[in-house]
């Protein structure tokens, strides 16, 4: 794990050479930002990983409706994010804006026990849920771009999302051992789940700082961005070929709901050990985010990018392949980790440089929201092809969607720029 100098990069420090360049290490916002990521996650993935088999075994859900159930777990609150990026940049109060969203989903872990057997209370349980992720995610990794020189984003990131994703491993382990103590209670997942969230929210308030090395004491005093500005971005090329970009790759996403039931069904696993495939990636993206973070600063972030949604495309043809038992669960798991390791923190690293500080959190929101929007189609065009078609059928055509997305995306960010090379422009 990497260390770090909280005022100013390593490069800058008496004595700093090539090699202690190389071995630069990340801030101490990023690391704080990292653990808040930690134990939010161990909260999120408990919840994550009983909820498929809560709804579609427990309340008897069909394909189409966990599908629509899904998608507003991502994509229904995607606007709001826009919404919570522009306020935090207008405030300058990214941690305040951050600290609020954290707050939402801790809370949202009681409404699940409120909820009961209804489903429109669950979807507006889980739509709160995602309005607090939406709401966070963008100022967070603003305040990560904005700690960190744009030539080592890539590394923050993937030390970022390598920590976070600590938490995904441990959530579905915790998950599957509340459920060993107390039998197939989902109630004592979710009450324990609040708990952890809770702490997060602490550890955002003692450690995290408002205000990042490099930016300005006195930035209060320049005028305030206003809509007119924010709305700028999307006329500028650069950041709108990469809200395209990130809406297409959207499309490519079909959520771990449905990936993890097809593997459920194709090893007729019990559902005692349900939550642990969630593990399996989890795993997966721990070993590789922070790897895939420095390879992306030195080979560029685009072709990370493409090759973690070519690992994504590979994961479904292996679902509906011929390939089965252990073997097909430790492809599909360390490919569909990998996925995740390439392409979550790693587009964000690839849009920061390309995005003016002072719209920063705006800019990334706006990348975030594209991306949760088509997250929300696909999920319900996934369902119903289900429904309609079987799942194998269904995820083959899930593969080609894949191959078609990355045709797209390398037209729209394969340009001679700065945007897919490592060095960029400060």
């Amino acid at each position: 794990m990497y260390l770090s100098t909280v005022s100013r990069p390593v490069a800058d420090q008496p004595g700093s050479g090539p090699r202690r360049r190389r071995l630069a290490m990340v801030s101490g916002n990023v690391v704080a930002l990292g653990a808040v990521s930690l134990i939010t996650d161990v909260s999120a993935e408990m919840v994550a990983a009983v909820l498929p088999l809560y709804l579609v075994l427990g309340l008897h859900l069909s394909p189409v409706a966990f599908g629509v159930l899904d998608g507003v777990h991502t994509g229904a609150t995607a606007l709001l994010r826009v919404v919570g990026g522009f306020a935090a940049d207008r405030f300058r109060r990214r941690k305040l804006i951050a600290g609020l969203g954290y707050t939402l989903s801790a809370v949202a872990k009681l409404g699940l026990l409120l909820a009961g057997r209804s489903i429109p209370a669950i979807g507006a349980v889980i739509a709160v849920d995602r309005l607090g992720k939406g709401v966070r995610s963008a100022p967070r990794d603003a305040l990560i771009t904005l700690s960190t020189p744009p030539e080592a984003l890539g590394r923050a990131f993937g030390v970022h999302r390598a920590m976070d994703s600590v938490g995904a491993f441990l959530g579905p382990l915790a998950a599957f051992a509340v459920l060993l103590v107390v039998g197939q209670s989902y109630d004592a997942v979710f009450v324990t789940s609040f708990c952890i969230a809770a702490l997060a929210v602490v550890v955002l308030v003692l450690f995290v700082r408002e205000r990042p090395p490099g930016e300005a004491a006195d930035g209060n005093n320049d005028p305030k961005v206003s809509v007119r500005e924010a709305l700028g971005l999307l006329r500028r090329g650069r950041p709108r070929r990469l809200v395209l970009a990130a809406a297409l790759l959207g499309l490519a996403t079909i959520g771990d709901g449905f990936v993890y039931l097809l593997l459920q069904r194709r090893m007729d696993l019990g559902l005692r050990w349900f939550p642990l495939l969630a593990v399996g990636t989890s795993l997966a993206y721990l070993l590789l985010a922070a790897p895939l973070g420095v390879l992306a600063d030195r080979i560029g972030r685009l072709p990370v990018v493409i090759g973690g949604y070519t690992a994504l495309g590979a994961t479904y043809l292996l679902l509906a392949g011929p390939v089965d038992g252990w073997p097909l669960i430790a492809l599909a798991l360390t490919l569909y980790g990998a996925f995740y390791a390439a392409t979550d923190g790693v587009l964000i690293a690839l849009a920061g440089p390309v995005l003016p500080a002072r719209l920063r959190t705006t800019g990334i929101a706006l990348v975030q929201t594209g991306q949760a929007l088509a997250y929300l189609v696909s999920s319900v065009l996934f369902g119903l092809a289900w429904q309609a078609w079987g799942p194998q059928t269904a995820i083959r055509v899930a593969a080609v969607a894949v191959a078609g997305v990355l045709v797209g995306t390398l037209l729209l960010l394969a340009t001679p720029s700065r945007l897919t090379t490592r060095k960029v422009p400060r």
